[in-house]
């Protein structure tokens, strides 16, 4: 996560330096010495690296792609550290070994959230990603998997993934057929925000609710306020790492821009809501004749909400509009940031490598035989195809360290002593590419997965712990089910029906420079020409 920044910077060494001739002064007059506070016998801590006098290690964070800061400190320290950011201790664990004590072995231990303010801000402290662990978190994710995310209901989006996908295909020969090349980021966006707006508000477009409740320029502005909306909770405030300095947020702005996306974004909400209540009153919202459950996440939701004001399903805690909301938001970033996101990547990743986009078109093909184009039903098929996504998330994890975690008791990690309410990073991005686990791990190299091919979702549900692009245990995605028929679908229409290489005249290979974001994106726009193939 990023943290935000003053333009202030002379304000802001001054602050800095009044404070620490404040500290030091004081630890003068009494006397004393900073203390290891390890001196008690127990268990020791964690190796912690030389930081900084008040800042800690904070400015690890500052830069713009943290993990790979972090591996390199885990390199020379130990695959554990005790970091202090600002006034937050904070252990990441970087490897194999340590992710599997924290999201297995001792998984009730670590399988709560620390209290982020900027999540809390957007998400109403109603979410599920971000919550602590507790009632309310428990009843969330029950929601969620029973209801939204079950193998049933993922199984019925299956005709809106195959829309969008083939919607997706005449978007690219309409702009071959101009002669241009293909933005494959905006293409990828628009399948992948097509499918959660289908699944979660019953639309093909979000734009539909626009921000004045239409299309157009508000259609516009409102892509505009997903995006901030995604990039402020990717961001730690000053203010909760350093509280002294809690005045450089609004001094940037940060609190201001938080507080509008926040309005606008619940007006939205507020909207689709209402739009879904009408719609339920004239009864177009229930099972169609056919046994199928034709209802979005908004009407299932509300279907909870109403089942518990009248008694038959609560739990102790209200499932309120708030707690809608907040849910309806982890869905869609979570299902559009990651699913485009790793989509992006296999495509560059394959660009550069023309041997392995070959084979993996020829498996495509062969398995469409006739003509047609790529079903759900021709996935189970195709296991170099799962190889490369897997593969791709090996190398660019959606999201480098997963959604922090804070113990809820005092605890160990590697025979470390682990003290209550310490935030745990666990860094996926640096296990991943961790030479004791991997062979040549920086290389792009699927068929490192055939002895390890598994059916449907299986191989990306953390099993195995030095592969965990999802998490795994208690807080562990529990959409995993539903975001892979929707990247491995997406990634067969586009081999299939397409030919791909760079424009003429260009570089001859992808950079592959990250940007970070809420999660680590392809830092160029991906511009490929596609030549039509038909078989």
């Amino acid at each position: 996560m990023d943290v935000s920044l003053s333009p202030l910077v002379a304000l802001l060494l001054v602050a800095l330096l009044s404070r620490l001739i404040l500290v030091l002064a004081t630890r003068t007059t009494k006397g004393g010495s900073p203390s290891s506070g390890d001196d008690d016998g127990r268990r020791r801590l964690p190796p912690s690296p030389p930081g900084l006098p008040l800042l800690g290690h904070l400015p690890l964070l500052l830069g713009s792609l943290p993990h790979r800061r972090l591996q390199a400190m885990a390199a020379s320290h130990g695959s554990v550290v005790l970091l202090r950011m600002g006034r937050v201790p904070t252990v990441v664990a970087s490897s194999a070994a340590a992710a599997q004590e924290v999201m297995k072995v001792r998984d009730l231990a670590y399988a709560s959230r620390p209290r982020l303010r900027m999540a809390e801000r957007l998400l109403y402290g109603r979410d599920m990603a971000f919550a602590p662990y507790g009632e309310r978190w428990r009843q969330a994710r029950r929601v969620s998997v029973l209801h939204l995310l079950s193998h049933r209901r993922v199984l019925f989006f299956r005709r809106a993934r195959e829309q969008e996908a083939a919607a997706m295909v005449a978007r690219v020969s309409r702009t071959r057929a101009a002669a241009a090349a293909v933005n494959l980021n905006a293409a990828l966006i628009s399948y992948s925000s097509g499918i959660i707006s289908r699944a979660a508000l019953g639309v093909a477009d979000v734009r539909t609710y626009g921000l004045d409740g239409g299309g157009g320029a508000a259609g516009e502005n409102l892509t505009k306020l997903f995006d901030d909306f995604e990039a402020l909770l990717g961001t730690v405030t000053v203010g909760e790492l350093l509280p002294w300095l809690a005045w450089v947020d609004t001094l940037t702005g940060l609190h201001a821009k938080a507080a509008r996306t926040s309005a606008e974004m619940d007006a939205f909400l507020e909207r689709v809501i209402a739009d879904h209540r009408q719609r339920r009153r004239a009864g177009r919202h229930r099972e169609g004749g056919d046994g199928d459950d034709h209802r979005d996440f908004v009407d299932v939701l509300l279907d909870v909400n109403e089942a518990e004001h009248d008694g038959d399903d609560a739990r102790g805690v209200l499932f309120d509009d708030d707690s809608i909301k907040g849910i309806i938001l982890n869905m869609f970033s979570a299902a559009t940031d990651t699913t485009y996101t790793t989509l992006v990547w296999a495509m560059a990743e394959l660009i550069n490598h023309p041997d392995e986009i070959r084979r993996l078109q020829d498996e495509i093909r062969a398995a469409v035989a006739g003509g047609g184009g790529v079903t759900e039903d021709h996935l189970e098929q195709l296991r170099y195809h799962r190889r490369v996504i897997k593969e791709t998330l090996r190398l660019h994890a959606p999201v480098p360290l997963l959604l922090p975690r804070e113990t809820t008791e005092d605890t160990e990690l590697l025979g470390y002593r682990v003290p209550a309410r310490t935030r745990v990073l666990v860094n996926a991005w640096a296990i991943a590419r961790d030479p004791a686990a991997w062979e040549r791990a920086d290389e792009f190299l699927p068929e490192r997965f055939a002895d390890d091919d598994m059916k449907a979702t299986d191989y990306l549900l953390g099993h195995h712990f030095r592969f965990v692009p999802f998490g795994a245990g208690r807080r562990g995605c529990p959409g995993v089910g539903f975001a892979a028929p929707a990247m491995e679908l997406a990634l067969a229409s586009l081999l299939y029906h397409f030919d791909w290489e760079l424009p003429a005249g260009g570089p001859s290979k992808v950079e592959m420079d990250e940007l970070k974001g809420l999660s680590v994106r392809l830092k160029t726009t991906l511009h490929l020409t596609a030549k039509p193939w038909s078989p």
